[in-house]
């Protein structure tokens, strides 16, 4: 079933970026500020418990590992045991996969994270569409996919409809 998931959001994810149009140089950006160091002793006496292994090398850690580390045990403290279980499924099939595969899922990632959001919310809304067929028919789409060429697949995504240019006034 994960697997499912990690196989139709690679397709949906490669599909949108073909559809993405969108420059591959990102704009310039300022520099982000850098992050504080975060004290051990700020985070709640639950997320210290999630932390321990980090706690004797805590004031070693860069301060933006620091901060994800904190942001990320807060984020599964506050989820339901149904999302704990699920997110732990992700995670072991994430640490199952060769290093190419999550370097692949990671751009793949990164190219849907510099979509419009409007067109985030197509690629969502596909997703959704295709985890609701029933199995056979996923199947049935991810080999036809696959025998695809990429000119074949760059065809057969849908796009919408470009802007009309504007007539001069």
């Amino acid at each position: 079933m994960i697997r499912a998931w990690f196989v139709g959001a690679g397709l949906l994810l490669g599909a949108a970026t073909a559809v993405a149009q969108v420059p591959t140089v990102p704009a310039p950006a300022a520099a982000p500020a850098p992050a504080a160091p975060k004290a051990w002793s700020s985070m709640s006496p639950q997320q210290q418990q999630l932390l321990h292994s980090y706690q004797g090398k805590w004031e070693s850690l860069a301060p933006e590992r620091q901060q994800a580390l904190a942001n990320g045990s807060q984020r599964w403290l506050s989820m339901t045991p149904e999302q704990r279980s699920s997110a732990q499924q992700r995670f072991t099939q994430w640490r199952a996969m060769p290093p190419e595969q999550q370097q692949a899922l990671r751009q793949r990632w990164q190219q849907y994270k510099s979509m419009p959001p409007e067109q985030q919310q197509r690629v969502r809304e596909s997703f959704n569409r295709f985890r609701q067929m029933p199995p056979e028919r996923r199947t049935e789409l991810r080999k036809q996919w696959r025998q695809m060429s990429p000119e074949q697949r760059h065809r057969a995504i849908p796009r919408p409809p470009a802007p009309r240019p504007r007539s001069p006034r």
